[in-house]
């Protein structure tokens, strides 16, 4: 629950973020004009200066929205620390043997792995999370089973 409730507050963010810059952008230029006794309704295709600056707000914020996805995909599921220790797997020389090549990613405090295909081929590829309960645990485990050398 608490890997969605920072995805949302990361969006509640972007929101304020972009809806801040649009306003910065609209107060900065003047109010529409009167074309032909008609005022015009909006700015937006009619000033070309208005219009670049609300071409390059939304490159920006496509931009945030863009990041604040990335960032959330590369984070722990339990603890939301970004994962590390990236490693490769597999080998395409050897695909029918270890399978297809893989990155997998580690939570620093060992919640789990995340694996992802190193090239997306289709669509149907999707991340594949794999909660373990404390890998540093049972790695640590055999280090203090050994009796001490006298």
């Amino acid at each position: 629950m608490r890997y969605w409730g920072l995805l949302i507050g990361k969006l509640v963010a972007w929101g304020a973020i972009s809806y801040g810059l649009f306003l910065a952008i609209d107060s900065f230029w003047p109010s529409p004009l009167w074309l032909y006794n008609v005022r015009a309704s909006s700015r937006f295709g009619f000033d070309l200066a208005y219009t670049s600056a609300v071409g390059l707000w939304f490159l920006i914020i496509a931009g945030l929205l863009y990041l604040c996805i990335w960032d959330q995909r590369y984070r722990c599921r339990v603890c939301l620390r970004r994962l590390r220790r990236p490693i490769a797997t597999g080998s395409w020389s050897r695909m029918l043997l270890l399978g297809r090549p893989r990155i997998e990613y580690i939570c620093p405090y060992g919640h789990g792995t995340l694996k992802e295909e190193e090239l997306y081929i289709s669509v149907l590829d999707k991340l594949e999370w794999t909660e373990s309960g404390d890998m540093w645990e049972e790695l640590c485990a055999a280090s203090r089973d050994t009796e001490p050398h006298s």
